[in-house]
């Protein structure tokens, strides 16, 4: 094993890439520096052991970034010495062709030792080696390019490497086929266990994925090189697109379109003879059980609302909506669930797929959720209905809309405020129609040098003589509080709600008028001063 990688790593130390450089004594003494120090290493390489084994390929394959550098520049550089240069590619040739033959020697051996119970571990290095030899492939062809350009006879050489990867593209497609096929099976398995697969399915998962993409990069490679050489891959391009789903420009090519869009459309077009009367058939009673569930969730949704509307109970506005919409939206989903398995759908699994998504779904809206779950105290509590003037949030206005979500308030200026019902439940709620009765508080002036007694009998004529004050609860005229400028009186009728300011402000009026006929003075804040002389 250790030799296979010796040679592997001689083949990556020994390819230039690009640059700027002229042939010199002092070139050529880094180049002969660089390779004596990997070959050192390599010489190291067959007797390490453990970590130290990747702490010396480590050190090769730095010194080989090196020598790539150096040697890519060189072939770069128009005036360099073209025999010495020459001489440098086919040596690296020599190296390549021993490369390989390292390779196929380990692959023959590999392949000698399957059988056993070990075979997934086996396949998976055989996979490895197997991208090994495409680099190597892929290496010799840019070699030889190379050697074309220095004037190296190659012709031969690429016919036969041309040969060679060919065949060897076609037998990876095969295996790359018949790979995916064994995932699928192993993938069909483990999902028809459900939660009692076992470790050994997802291990055969794993070594079957890691296989595939092997593989499917080998034959990647082999297409590429195969392009390079002129040679025709839209079939090659085909069974790699449709094993690894990858569009890349390669695909895109018009032989490969034409020849998928063919097989496709045949593959549809024997499909819809086959069975399409079955289909047909399928989607006529998916249709007809969802028109049925429509058509029973608008009678359910009339009877619930005729049951919940006229219910002793007394349900709220809130309460009674949800019952409808929950009624109806319920039976439909029964519908679209029935109809689903008509389809052939399992429900077992799309159901608990529901139940996957509600999860993730309430942590992303906890916001909502919390205004969700507001709603359902302030349905169950009923601290307020629609239609109820109320006090919550910081904004006084009367419920014209409620919903488990928010609650719409139309307020005494007539705007409209959509209020989140968590910010509603989480503070005080004054439902100011709550109640039947509801007592307006005044207080009223008069000047200390009128009758207190004429007064107090004006105030009382006065609330008295309002047709929209109660006569019970009585209300209340009393001497309050004597000011720094006035005689204050408490009034204090009783009122329907919806009266309160109404009958608020016709008192205030009245009181006004009736001082003013009575000579009865409303004072304003004044303060005598006295001067007294020293």
């Amino acid at each position: 094993m250790h030799r296979l990688i010796l040679s592997l790593l001689l083949l990556t130390c020994i390819l230039p890439d690009a640059g700027a450089e002229t042939i010199t004594d002092e070139f050529k003494s880094r180049v002969s520096h660089l390779e004596s120090s990997i070959s050192g290493d390599l010489e190291v390489l067959h007797h390490a052991k453990g970590e130290f084994v990747a702490i010396t390929e480590y050190r090769i394959a730095e010194k080989t970034q090196d020598l790539q550098q150096i040697l890519g520049e060189a072939i770069a550089q128009p005036d360099a010495d073209p025999q010495y240069l020459l001489s440098l590619t086919q040596n690296q040739l020599a190296y390549v062709t021993r490369t390989q033959h390292y390779l196929l020697s380990d692959i023959k051996r590999l392949r000698a030792t399957l059988g056993t119970a070990d075979d997934a571990t086996t396949l998976v290095t055989l996979s490895n080696r197997e991208r090994q030899l495409d680099e190597s492939y892929r290496r010799e062809l840019k070699l030889l390019g190379w050697g074309n350009q220095l004037g190296m006879a190659v012709d031969t050489r690429r016919a036969e490497l041309k040969e060679l990867i060919t065949d060897r593209a076609d037998r990876l497609a095969s295996v790359v086929k018949y790979t995916q096929d064994q995932l699928k099976a192993a993938v069909d398995d483990a999902r028809n266990a459900g939660k009692d697969i076992s470790a050994e399915q997802t291990a055969r998962i794993v070594e079957l994925k890691a296989r595939l993409n092997q593989n499917s990069l080998s034959l990647s490679t082999a297409i590429g090189l195969l392009d390079e050489m002129g040679t025709d891959t839209a079939t090659l391009k085909q069974t790699l697109f449709e094993v690894s789903g990858d569009i890349t420009q390669d695909v895109l090519d018009i032989d490969v379109v034409s020849t998928m869009l063919s097989q496709w459309l045949g593959a549809a077009k024997a499909q819809t003879v086959d069975n399409g009367p079955k289909v047909m058939f399928k989607l006529l009673v998916f249709l007809l059980i969802l028109f049925g569930a429509g058509l029973v969730a608008k009678l359910v949704k009339r009877l619930v609302k005729t049951a919940v509307s006229n219910s002793k109970l007394k349900f709220s506005k809130l309460l009674q909506d949800f019952f409808i919409s929950l009624s109806a939206k319920g039976v439909y989903t029964l519908g679209v669930l029935i109809a689903l398995s008509q389809l052939g759908f399992e429900l077992g699994p799309l159901l608990a797929g529901f139940g996957i998504a509600g999860v993730i779904i309430g942590f992303a809206l906890q916001d909502t959720l919390s205004n969700f779950a507001s709603g359902m105290m302030i349905l169950i509590y009923r601290p307020y209905d629609v239609g109820d003037l109320i006090s919550a949030a910081g904004v006084t206005g009367r419920v014209s809309h409620m919903s488990l979500v928010s609650t719409t308030i139309k307020t005494l200026d007539n705007q409209r405020l959509i209020i989140p019902n968590n910010k509603i439940w989480g503070d005080t709620i004054n439902n100011i129609t709550a109640e039947r009765h509801r007592r307006v508080d005044m207080t009223f002036g008069i000047s200390y040098a009128d009758n207190v007694e004429h007064a107090e009998q004006v105030l009382k004529e006065i609330v008295g003589a309002h047709p929209k004050v109660l006569k019970d609860p009585e209300f209340t005229v009393r001497l309050h509080l004597l000011g720094e400028s006035s005689v204050d009186f408490v009034v204090r009728p009783w009122v329907r709600p919806d009266d309160y300011w109404e009958v608020y402000w016709d008192i205030t009026k009245a009181v006004k008028q009736r001082f003013d006929a009575e000579g009865i003075t409303i004072p304003f804040p004044q303060r005598d001063v006295h001067f007294f002389r020293g």
